[in-house]
């Protein structure tokens, strides 16, 4: 069993209807190194970012699924952590189940309705999520009904603690969160007035070489600005974008 934190953001997943198209378009965007995962019955794919294996690619069996992307938080035991977020008003999506190899996952949702994923890795946490490095996991947003609600429940599953909060106007507050004593995420609440699903869900940011180009290889490989590029505290600038086949992400780095 693994003594990793629990909460460490660890790995990105996307379920897609079009593997091919989203390689295309994450290789071009993100120059990401994609390959094939070898899993028996099913394509699943491998993407890596300056030699880390950051995100996986995969297409669901199941018809209907939509396309989005998924964050995975580190737990030391995945069967207790997956009951405790039932109790707590969550569901669970995905029974733990082993992934040979890797460790062992489940497919959760908070208790406003935002799906996230557990892994109980078998040995390190590998690093996908690296604030320093372009193409890896940088930053992690929560749009949820409820943000209040939902910082007590990942505080006390994921032990995270509340930190900086900003005035948004009339869009309320941002409400950062710390783990290990890193910011390395905020909520805050879904508006009708937000592009995405008008539902709670987890949006990843990726660290990317600069976000004029980065914006302007969205453009050019079929996808779609749907907010910004604009600053954020601390010198950095964003964009939220969607890919070809629509599932939205976000880009952070210089401009």
């Amino acid at each position: 069993m693994t003594t990793a934190p629990n909460g460490t953001p660890c790995w990105y997943e996307l379920t897609t209807s079009n593997p091919d198209g989203a390689q295309a378009f994450y290789t071009a965007v993100l120059g990401w190194t994609i390959a094939d995962a070898g899993m028996p019955g099913m394509d699943y794919r491998l993407a890596s970012a300056g030699g880390d294996m950051v995100a996986g690619l995969w297409v669901p069996d199941q018809p209907g699924m939509p396309t989005f992307w998924m964050v995975y938080f580190t737990t030391n035991d995945c069967d207790a952590a997956a009951k405790a977020i039932a109790k707590a008003g969550g569901t669970v999506h995905k029974q733990p189940a082993d992934i040979p190899g890797t460790g062992r996952f489940a497919v959760v949702t908070d208790p406003q309705g935002a799906v996230f994923g557990l892994l109980q890795p078998l040995d390190d946490t590998g690093n996908a999520f690296d604030q320093k490095q372009q193409g890896h996991g940088n930053w992690h947003e929560l749009m949820t009904t409820d943000p209040k609600a939902a910082m007590a429940f990942y505080g006390k599953q994921f032990g995270w603690k509340a930190s900086t909060s900003m005035d948004m106007g009339e869009m309320g507050s941002y409400d950062l969160f710390n783990h290990q004593g890193a910011d390395i995420g905020g909520m805050m609440r879904l508006s009708p007035n937000m592009p995405g699903p008008q539902m709670p869900f987890w949006l990843p940011y990726f660290g990317a070489d600069g976000i004029d180009a980065a914006v302007a290889r969205i453009t050019k490989a079929g996808g779609k600005v749907v907010n910004g590029p604009h600053d954020v505290p601390g010198g950095a600038f964003i964009v939220v974008a969607t890919d070809p086949q629509g599932a939205m992400f976000a880009l952070v780095g210089p401009k």
